[in-house]
């Protein structure tokens, strides 16, 4: 497709480091111009870059108008999955597999790297966590904890992946939560300073094993 011109000529920009995040894109008309396409088609690559994440747009005539370069990398991931996850071409009981292979392996890592200043925002989360009686935020703290988690593995590629996977499912989620909350947040926040401590203790395989188990506990009970 024509756009496609929009996404190669920008993902070569960025390969080459002539274009880095933060930069500008050239305007509609010049860079219709340089490429060769109307600006209809400019303006459709524009939104497919935008809705992967690559850019960021805002309309008007000051310093932040027009397409800017961000790195929003789960963005587009998260969007992906959300899509095939209602058409039923992903199933809930795969990503769920999935983010026990990356949450097993992330805190084994995040064991390796006690000192990781990530461990004390997972630690300030579930302190919040306390306090929180409603069901949304709580899931909010909840699933800031597991991504905080896989970011103290080190790994980017992880941390935007499970941020994706738990944008993707938390509709799913909130739906499954029981109407008798209260002894489920309970069992929930007693879980996660498990794995927590499993994890500054710097035994990754119990911790491993801890968050599988509590990932696993939540989405059976969920099914029974």
């Amino acid at each position: 497709m024509i756009r496609d011109l929009v996404l190669r000529h920008v993902e070569g920009e960025l390969a080459s480091g002539r274009l880095r995040v933060g930069d500008r894109l050239p305007g509609e008309r010049a860079l219709g111009t340089q490429l060769g396409i109307s600006r209809a088609s400019v303006r459709e690559g524009i939104r497919v870059l935008e809705a992967m994440g690559v850019i960021r747009t805002a309309v008007g005539s000051g310093p932040d108008a027009g397409a800017v370069v961000v790195a929003d990398t789960s963005a587009g991931i998260t969007s992906a999955l959300r899509l095939h996850l209602a058409s039923n071409t992903l199933p809930v009981a795969d990503l769920v597999r999935t983010r026990l292979l990356l949450e097993g392996w992330a805190v084994r890592e995040a064991a390796r790297r006690r000192d990781e200043p990530m461990l004390d925002t997972a630690q300030a989360l579930l302190d919040e966590m306390d306090d929180v009686d409603a069901v949304e935020q709580f899931l909010r703290l909840d699933a800031e904890f597991h991504v905080t988690l896989s970011r103290a593995a080190g790994n980017t590629v992880v941390a935007a992946i499970m941020t994706s996977l738990r944008g993707a499912i938390h509709d799913y989620v909130r739906a499954a939560a029981p109407g008798d909350w209260a002894p489920t947040a309970r069992r929930l926040r007693r879980q996660h300073r498990n794995v927590l401590a499993a994890v500054r203790a710097g035994d990754g395989d119990r911790a491993a094993r801890l968050v599988e188990r509590h990932i696993e506990g939540f989405y059976r009970a969920r099914s029974t």
